[in-house]
């Protein structure tokens, strides 16, 4: 059965890669070998990226990220670098999707049962402080309460909608986030990245390599990269109506 394809063009010109200055690597000195097959030169002691590549390879990774979500599964974006903070939040809160900005707590997916715990933690404070339940305490107890959901929402709130382990990860600098990246691997999630010259692609399922340091580079990419993980939802939406439609066809039958 031949697969149907999306209506969505997921190609970015090599103009707009170029303008937002996603192909500068790293320095040569700094680059990790294994990145040589996307490299297409180095100029004035910096690698280039070819450009043709990374643009083949964010629409491969589109594509796959498409068919995964509309199945479904679930994803998490994660990038806690200055550059990648509020990009990363804006994109997944657009899409009501789980994310982590500030830091990686190790253990997230590795000790899930611990994390959920905290998880349902904040959840539990949050609705008792809308339901006014904390009215009753003092002003002190309720200043270290509001502390507390506070520090939750900063370590775990990006995650508040997780219920389990996701089925994949998209990390912007596969390098600085090597804790999630090995925890992943370590639970057999798909990892789909930004990868910059400097770092190791083993171990990617779906590599974008393109510049992960500026802020224009991470914003194309990521937008894009939403883009098709909005696709996915959509497919997914449509696929549930459609069974939950079967279902009462089924019933109405039997009837």
């Amino acid at each position: 059965m031949t697969k149907k394809k999306t209506k969505i063009d997921y190609w970015v010109s090599l103009e707009k890669l170029l303008e937002a200055g996603s192909h500068f690597g790293h320095q040569t000195q700094r680059w990790n070998s294994k990145m040589a097959p996307y490299i297409w030169k180095a100029k004035e002691g910096v690698h280039i990226f070819d450009l043709a590549q990374t643009a083949e390879k964010l629409k491969e990774a589109c594509l796959a990220v498409e068919d995964l979500v509309s199945q479904g599964k679930k994803i998490v974006f994660v990038g806690t670098k200055r550059q990648a903070q509020a990009i990363i939040k804006e994109e997944a809160e657009k899409l009501g999707i789980p994310h982590v900005t500030n830091r990686w707590l190790g253990g997230t997916l590795t000790n899930w049962q611990q994390i959920k715990k905290s998880l349902d933690r904040l959840k539990e404070m949050e609705e008792k402080k809308e339901k006014g339940e904390y009215d009753k305490y003092t002003k002190k107890e309720n200043i270290l309460i509001q502390r507390e959901i506070n520090r939750l929402r900063r370590i775990v709130g990006g995650l508040r909608d997780l219920e389990e382990i996701p089925d994949a990860l998209f990390i912007v600098d596969c390098r600085r986030e090597k804790t999630a990246f090995k925890e992943a691997k370590d639970k057999g999630l798909l990892v789909f990245a930004i990868v910059d010259s400097n770092c190791d692609p083993e171990g990617v399922d779906h590599l974008i390599p393109a510049n992960d340091d500026a802020v224009r580079s991470i914003k194309l990419i990521v937008e894009k990269f939403s883009e098709a993980v909005n696709q996915g939802l959509q497919l997914a939406e449509k696929k549930g109506k459609t069974k939950k439609s079967e279902d009462q066809d089924k019933k109405k039958e039997k009837k």
